[in-house]
């Protein structure tokens, strides 16, 4: 096997445990905000044994990094606490579904970050999007739960867009594995105080999904994807991206029993078929 056909492969597998990991928020019987801060400490952890092995520099250049990457690793906490929120009010496939819709908020933050043209293109495929959105909510009132599960998607959405904002201001001074360890530390240190407010009941088998989302599902799998960026192209990551929601509902439909409605499959794949012709025209 050749080094780019190992980098395939990498990559897909990386982007299927992406799409698993969602299936923790129902596995696991705690809030939203304990999930990620378990993910995140013990992402952490790997990460950091990950590059002392690797002798990667950890320090940063500047003293105001520090900052801007604790802000970013806030941004982070955010996105993935409404990403499980997203999907325990209602479904894994709501939750990536609408989580997906990052582009289309990259689309307008982009002039604004680095001074961009937005060109018609991106409006139509924005508006087409949020037509798929529109068609997966039910009713709109807060009190359905699908509706609340959009709601908190389309936030986690939106965060996420910002962070692959900044990330790319950063992205050319560090490597991508220096990044993710200081945001998932400064996610875990914000986190810390729900332990304190919620004093959540940990049961051995939450301690055990835990350390399984935050090493092989979090730790692995964005090493694996990182990794395999150095003998594929972008575009190649990115389209195989698209697949990650494919992974995840279609593992809900097997393991949790969680059938997709007609709506949420003709409104996801609306989203999916936007969101990758947008990864292939963008490169």
């Amino acid at each position: 096997m050749n080094i780019k056909s190992k980098s395939l492969m990498d990559v897909h597998l990386a982007v299927f445990l992406f799409g698993l990991a969602g299936l923790f928020g129902k596995w696991l019987s705690l809030l939203s905000m304990i999930i990620v801060f378990g993910r995140v400490f013990f992402s952490s952890i790997f990460l950091l044994i990950l590059m002392l092995y690797l002798k990667k520099d950890i320090k940063l250049k500047n003293q105001k990094h520090y900052f801007y990457l604790a802000l970013m690793g806030g941004i982070l906490a955010i996105h993935w606490c409404t990403f499980f929120k997203s999907i325990q009010v209602s479904t894994v496939a709501i939750g990536l579904l609408t989580c997906s819709t990052f582009p289309v908020f990259v689309t307008f933050l982009e002039p604004y970050f680095f001074k961009e043209k937005i060109n018609v293109v991106d409006i139509v495929s924005a508006a087409i999007v949020f037509l798929g959105v529109v068609l997966i909510i039910p009713k709109f009132e807060l009190r359905n739960s699908t509706t609340q599960g959009v709601f908190w998607g389309i936030i986690a959405g939106f965060t996420y867009a910002i962070l692959s904002m900044l990330n790319r201001k950063y992205v050319k001074e560090y490597s991508s594995l220096v990044i993710a360890f200081y945001e998932q530390v400064a996610a875990a240190v914000i986190l810390i105080p729900f332990l304190f407010f919620q004093n959540p009941v940990f049961h051995i088998k939450d301690i055990i999904l835990l350390i399984i989302l935050g090493t092989i599902f979090t730790g692995i799998s964005h090493s694996l994807f990182i990794n395999s960026l150095k003998n594929i192209k972008t575009q190649t990551a990115g389209i195989i991206s698209s697949l990650e929601p494919v992974y995840g509902i279609a593992f809900a439909i097997i393991l949790l029993r969680e059938i997709p409605t007609l709506r949420e499959i003709m409104g996801g794949i609306i989203i999916l078929g936007t969101v990758f012709y947008s990864t292939i025209r963008s490169k």
